[in-house]
């Protein structure tokens, strides 16, 4: 493909809009020389994307085969395929599990307890042809696993003390190992199904909190003999099938970066209170990381200066073969049309 297409002023006009986030308002769409499919690929893949990418670029899915089954119901109460009731959360928008009465009381036991369900029972070809085509190609899309497959999951078997207990636990350790072997496996055998039947699909999500508003939750020791070999057994066979593999991890998790990075996954979207432009300088090429801009009200700084601070946030964190991702969501049409004009100049070498 021509990389080196020349920007035209016209790419700023507004082709279309697409749905915002949880409800929020409309996002517009530009007139953009190639498709955000392809500026997404781009950088996952080559590490050269056309522009600086933007939450626009994406699209997030949760099939209801997953959903209902391995998710958190999304709007209703739900018990999933291992017998666990999550209550929906209006007012959080988001589920919990019914805690007290976990299914799981020491991991010794989880052969008995914790029953893989049967996915070659699913109706995927029925619920692929009603979802399929639900498909915006001309964004990229990612399926998101929510509640991932280590310890979010183990959390929802034991409810969060008893889980983090047994992460030092010396008398659970072997079984944690089968249990998070085995989980990957799991996953390994859903990314094949969904490969399979959802084949316009780019890439994954995957879920796994680990951290609080001020540290993680867990040693790095603990990390990267808990849960890195199995992140990586997963990671790998995602891109395996050619499909890059993002990360959603809440918390304090500056410390933990090289576990994502020895994981291998191809990017991180941090929360607001990691310095993401430390993350970006010291470990962005190593792993795609989004970078929240420096705050600004809108209401009050000028077009100008706008302008000039989109620049300097191009400036710093779009570097050749070291691309960025837009962190947060700031209604700034002024500013979001210079990081995107200027991205598209500065990757194109001006």
């Amino acid at each position: 493909m021509n990389r080196k297409i020349p920007f035209v002023q016209s790419e700023l006009n507004v082709a279309g809009h697409i749905p915002g986030f949880f409800g929020g308002p409309e996002r517009p769409v530009r007139n953009t020389p190639v498709t955000s499919r392809e500026n997404i690929c781009a950088m996952y893949f080559d590490k050269e994307p056309f522009w600086l990418s933007t939450g626009i670029d994406n699209n997030f899915m949760i099939p209801s085969i997953y959903n209902n089954n391995l998710g958190r119901g999304m709007g209703a109460d739900i018990v999933d395929s291992f017998g666990i009731t999550w209550k929906w959360e209006p007012t959080a928008g988001g589920s919990i599990v019914v805690g007290g009465n976990p299914l799981l009381k020491n991991v010794n036991d989880w052969k008995d307890v914790i029953k893989f369900p049967d996915i070659d029972s699913w109706d995927w070809a029925g619920q692929a042809a009603l979802e399929e085509n639900k498909i915006d190609v001309s964004r990229s899309c990612e399926f998101s696993f929510v509640n991932g497959f280590l310890f979010e999951r183990l959390i929802s078997y034991m409810d969060f003390m008893p889980a983090a207990m047994a992460l030092v636990d010396d008398d659970q350790t072997a079984a944690l190992h089968e249990l998070f072997g085995a989980s990957a496996e799991f996953a390994c055998k859903l990314v094949d199904k969904f490969c399979e039947y959802w084949p316009r699909i780019d890439g994954f999500n995957i879920h796994d909190d680990w951290g609080s508003q001020k540290a993680p939750f867990f040693s790095k020791e603990i990390a990267d003999e808990l849960f890195v070999p199995y992140m990586k057994i997963l990671n790998d066979h995602i891109k395996s099938k050619g499909r890059y593999v993002s990360l959603h991890s809440c918390g304090h998790n500056f410390t933990r970066v090289q576990c994502f990075i020895d994981a291998g996954f191809d990017s991180w979207g941090p929360q607001l209170m990691n310095d993401t432009h430390a993350l970006y300088e010291q470990f962005g090429d190593k792993i795609i990381i989004g970078v929240v801009p420096d705050p600004f009200d809108p209401e009050t700084t000028s077009d100008e200066e706008q302008r000039e601070r989109a620049k300097a946030h191009v400036d710093k964190f779009c570097k050749p073969g070291k691309p960025s991702m837009l962190g947060g969501f700031m209604n700034a049409p002024v500013f979001a049309d210079a990081l995107y004009e200027y991205s598209r100049k500065k990757y194109l070498g001006n």
